[in-house]
């Protein structure tokens, strides 16, 4: 079976639109048909306007549907022998059955069949002929109805309201020569001819009251020749007064949250644990030698100076020194060593925790100012602070 295809289309724009009418439902459908003895084949398409239907029949189908809507018909001896010749006067037949004049005395009927989507016949006193059609395609058959019967209707319509004369007045040859200027002005450019038919004041409110009174519409728009253009000027919005910020709201907390939040800064605070200066682990190797306390510097100097003063005079036992360790208020008294017969081998004693310290002993020749720059040595050795580990090796504090 072959299907309606564009091809198939495209031959039907020379073809007239026939007219029929079913009385059951007072639908009015549209016909085309198209029949070639070259190609011995025949097709037709109708449409209600909303859906498109198409049936494309062989010369062979073409005779096997004669039989079966023809059963009566004369089928002897004579026209079996000629069955090819026979085969195309049934094409030239249903031609002429489908014109404007032919098809004006047939009578439409829609019938009920399982083979197609739609089935009519076309019948007279003498034959009768039904078609079983199949719906087409929605793209194709808006092509169909797009470049058939909308858009040549447009042209149509422009034709009678742009002619001076009447369009029912004009001669054939007249109106030709008028739809030929047209059809090809409209085939140079579609959108402009469109837009110079329909936009015209007299089409658009003459379509548009046609429209309403199809649709009744009870009170149907007038048609008007012209029209004024409207101010297209926007009317400006109104200011809006000033929205006064409203303050952000904020909910009271609860009396259960509030003992929570307390509960929980309290056990924060238990929590905290003061910081300790990090102890220092003085290695067995590394030696550190701690220096007096500024406490100690009248001690310090006193000492130097019975050092020398007992170096002329009897030895006698030196100053100790109080250490800035002892815990009780009042140190413990150490024992004093005897100096001995020389002035060299005296030495003062110091506390147990520190080291000892060697005695600078100096001659009866030192002088004053030797004296002085000792004491100074004194004093800024004791305000570097605490000296650094000594290195011992490859080991580093």
């Amino acid at each position: 079976m072959e299907y309606l295809s564009e091809d198939h289309a495209n031959l039907l724009h020379a073809k007239e639109w026939l007219v029929k009418v079913d009385n059951d439902t007072s639908t009015p459908y549209l016909l085309k048909f198209y029949a070639s003895t070259v190609d011995l084949k025949c097709f037709i398409v109708i449409t209600d306007t909303r859906s498109v239907w198409g049936e494309i029949l062989s010369i062979h189908q073409v005779s096997r549907r004669w039989h079966d809507c023809n059963a009566l018909a004369n089928t002897g001896k004579a026209m079996l022998e000629e069955e090819d010749s026979w085969r195309e006067k049934c094409i030239e037949f249903l031609a002429a059955l489908h014109s404007l004049g032919g098809a004006a005395d047939l009578t439409f009927e829609l019938v009920k069949s399982n083979y197609s989507d739609l089935a009519f016949e076309l019948r007279n006193d003498t034959f009768r002929w039904r078609w079983e059609t199949f719906a087409v395609g929605p793209k194709l058959s808006a092509d169909i109805l797009s470049k058939q019967l909308i858009m040549p209707l447009i042209s149509v319509t422009h034709l009678s309201f742009s002619s001076v004369d009447s369009v029912g007045k004009l001669s054939a040859a007249d109106l030709e020569k008028s739809a030929d200027r047209i059809g090809r002005i409209a085939r140079r450019t579609v959108g402009t001819h469109v837009k110079n038919t329909l936009s015209k004041p007299v089409v658009a409110t003459t379509l548009r009251r046609m429209d309403a009174v199809f649709n009744f519409v009870p009170d149907p728009p007038r048609i008007v020749a012209e029209t004024q253009a409207p101010d297209l000027r926007p009317p400006s919005p109104p200011a809006a007064p000033r929205a006064v910020p409203e303050p952000p709201l904020r909910r009271a907390a609860s009396p259960s949250a509030l003992r929570d939040f307390l509960a929980g800064e309290g056990d924060e605070a238990k929590t905290i644990v003061p910081r300790t200066a990090p102890k220092t682990i003085q290695d067995d190797d590394s030696v550190t030698e701690e220096e007096p306390d500024e406490d100690d510097f009248p001690s310090l100097l006193g000492k130097g100076k019975d050092v020398v003063k007992d170096q002329g005079k009897s030895s006698s036992p030196a100053p100790s020194v109080p250490s800035k360790r002892a815990t009780s208020d009042e140190p413990e008294p150490l024992p004093s060593r005897k100096s001995s017969g020389s002035p060299s081998a005296s030495s003062s004693p110091l506390p147990p925790p520190k080291k000892t310290r060697k005695a600078v002993t100096s001659s009866d020749d030192d002088s004053e100012d030797e004296r002085k720059g000792h004491a100074s040595q004194v004093k800024s050795t004791a305000r570097r602070g605490v000296k650094q580990p000594i290195k011992r090796g490859g080991r580093r504090f």
